[in-house]
């Protein structure tokens, strides 16, 4: 494998784990009332773990209320169980086949603990992308050590990934100073 392609399959992987903290970050609530925060909650239902927005419709009618509602009445109960189970801090309220979220304000105090939530999940960010970096210096000196790339190669390839690095990590950077923004909004 050449050094582009050890490059491009770093940057491939650093892409994903961007992707997952800005999935981890929409499932903290602000205080508003968004349906990313539960589509990708995990449900059980027809024998195994679906996300729930793979079961029912979700609205935001209201800014401080969701509405979930199951396209197939049997799983009201496993979305409502799913619900309150989540460290949403949320009690779901079920009426008939719709279930209502009620999106309280936050308190000082939670706004807080979400802050520290978020610089955990940023910090899990953080260390995928050191072990993607690490992995991808690794399979640079393999193949210098093979003979395929030159030392100058090795060299190159060994700034580019450090550059893809600090790229992401100026990223995950900037979703946390927006989410933080976005909490410590009243």
């Amino acid at each position: 494998m050449a050094s582009d392609d050890i490059l491009l399959e770093t940057e491939e992987k650093m892409e994903k784990t961007l992707r997952k903290v800005e999935e981890d970050f929409q499932g903290v609530r602000t205080g508003k009332a968004s349906a990313s925060l539960v589509e990708n909650l995990r449900v059980e239902a027809y024998g195994s773990t679906m996300r729930l927005k793979e079961l029912a419709g979700i609205t935001a009618p209201e800014p401080r209320l969701l509405v979930v509602q199951p396209w197939d009445a049997t799983t009201v109960d496993p979305v409502r169980k799913a619900l309150e189970e989540s460290q949403l801090g949320i009690t779901p309220q079920v009426d008939g086949k719709i279930i209502r979220l009620p999106i309280p304000q936050l308190s000082e105090e939670r706004r807080r603990d979400l802050i520290k939530l978020i610089g955990k999940l940023a910090e899990d960010g953080r260390v995928a992308l050191r072990h993607e970096r690490r992995h991808g210096l690794e399979a640079l000196k393999k193949e210098q050590k093979d003979g395929k790339i030159t030392e100058d190669e090795l060299s190159l390839g060994e700034k580019e990934v450090q550059k893809l690095t600090d790229q992401y990590t100026g990223k995950i950077e900037a979703l946390v100073t927006n989410k933080e923004a976005e909490l410590l909004k009243v």
